[in-house]
């Protein structure tokens, strides 16, 4: 019987948060894509709290008419610019299980192009 593919993604995402996980001085940029948008959360996991928070579907982003590879990369962008409002300058990419391919290579170079390090 053939495994699915979001079983499989999970898998590989456990063993992801296995050796990563992120800290007040450096969180973790937690990655979720859907099949129309994506989001990106800053997580301190030693206080178990989101800190910052962005998405395709907030207002500026979303009236945006372009494809959902350049909308990954205008969140990046914009939780870049959340982190560094928070005193955040580096942080610990989490690509949840998905490939660094796309739109969560897009979010990441965004994220980079805005100041983060990682």
């Amino acid at each position: 019987m053939a495994k699915s593919k979001n079983s499989r993604r999970e898998k590989i995402r456990k063993r992801i948060r296995g050796v990563i996980s992120g800290t007040s001085a450096r969180p973790r940029l937690s990655v979720y894509r859907s099949n129309k948008d994506i989001y990106a959360q800053l997580i301190d996991d030693s206080k178990g709290i989101t800190l910052a928070a962005a998405s395709s579907r907030e207002a500026g982003i979303n009236e945006v008419k372009d494809n959902k590879v350049a909308k990954a990369t205008l969140v990046g962008k914009k939780i870049a610019e959340l982190a560094k409002g928070a005193g955040i300058e580096s942080v610990v990419f989490d690509r949840g299980g998905y490939l660094y391919h796309g739109r969560v290579k897009s979010l990441a170079e965004g994220a980079r192009e805005g100041g983060l390090q990682f």
